[in-house]
């Protein structure tokens, strides 16, 4: 089955994209919850002077969005957790924590947008977050970890 997607789907694809799916994916999921609608002829045409008449403001924020990554290459974060004595984290570093270590730094930027290269951060250290700023644009921040 192919459908057009209607906003963003993790691991499927980006808003506005025409993908294939499974039948019972598309008709019983992402249709109904409003993620996608069938790529029917008279929709993909539609789809496509849509996406035509939306060429400017695309590149308009597509440059924006590199200007923000320009900016954020150079910055280092430092979120601070409890920690044992040994090292360990109680809990976990997410998502949360580093897009508010983020907005201190004069960045809103949407937890959403923000990938942790491991499920659940636990120990003290360094790591690196990818920051998805348009569908073509994703920047690497570094942060680091602390005892606090």
């Amino acid at each position: 089955m192919e459908i057009i997607l209607l906003q963003d789907v993790n691991k499927l694809g980006q808003k506005d994209d025409i993908v294939h799916v499974k039948n019972g994916y598309g008709t019983n999921y992402l249709i109904p919850k409003g993620y996608a609608i069938a790529a029917s002829a008279s929709a993909k045409k539609m789809h496509a002077e849509n996406l035509k008449q939306r060429a400017h403001k695309e590149e308009k924020i597509r440059i924006d969005a590199q200007e923000i990554a320009s900016k954020l290459e150079g910055v280092s974060l430092v979120v601070g957790a409890k920690t044992s004595s040994s090292g360990k984290i109680f809990g976990s570093v997410n998502t949360i924590q580093i897009a508010e270590a983020l907005k201190e730094k004069g960045f809103d930027i949407d937890r959403k947008n923000i990938t942790l290269p491991e499920d659940q951060i636990k120990e003290v250290g360094k790591y690196k977050a990818v920051i998805k700023l348009h569908r073509e644009v994703k920047v690497e921040v570094g942060f680091e970890i602390v005892a606090e």
